[in-house]
């Protein structure tokens, strides 16, 4: 079952945590979070998954930061949330994909126990302007049923800045064949 958002509201401090919390931002059955003001981007013209990949950092000034179709920008919620006994997941807002932009290609789910901030993976379809602060997607919340075994110790948990992928981190676990 999904949470209703004063159900969000209600469990604010116990089994939710969005700092900073505004009422404004409470929906039906979510919660929108807004962007920060630093992209990351890749400089590498091809990326490998069994290594760390280059990157810089980018700044979204508050006249706003121009992107490009066919370029990945890594970005960041303003809010920072963690979760006891619930699964947070992440989607665009509406009105964001109706003018074309998407923000997480397969990284919405959450896991139980996960806390951070939410690193976005954003697309878009032709050039857009985008602001620090605007509220660019929002979270929600299913219930749990079953025993589970929370996300305390993974790569991303307890994350302060954008994360670019961690996944060479896996390739290091390998045992050679």
């Amino acid at each position: 079952m999904i949470l209703t958002g004063l159900e969000i509201e209600q469990r604010l401090g116990d089994q939710i945590v969005i700092e900073p919390f505004d009422k404004a931002q409470l929906n039906p059955n979510s919660y929108n979070l807004r962007l920060g003001d630093e992209l990351l981007v890749y400089t590498d013209p091809v990326l490998d998954m069994a290594k760390p990949n280059a990157f810089k950092s980018l700044k979204i000034p508050a006249t706003g930061y121009r992107l490009e179709p066919g370029r990945l920008y890594l970005g960041r919620t303003l809010e920072y949330t963690a979760t006891k006994n619930l699964v947070p997941m992440l989607e665009g807002r509406s009105s964001i994909g109706r003018l074309g932009l998407f923000i997480h290609i397969t990284a919405g789910f959450g896991d139980v126990g996960f806390q951070g901030f939410w690193t976005l993976e954003i697309l878009c379809v032709q050039p857009i302007i985008i602001y620090p602060g605007v509220e660019i997607c929002q979270i929600y919340y299913h219930t749990v049923e079953g025993n589970y075994v929370p996300y305390s110790s993974g790569k991303y948990q307890n994350n302060h800045g954008i994360q670019p992928s961690l996944l060479y981190k896996d390739f290091e676990k390998r045992s050679p064949q």
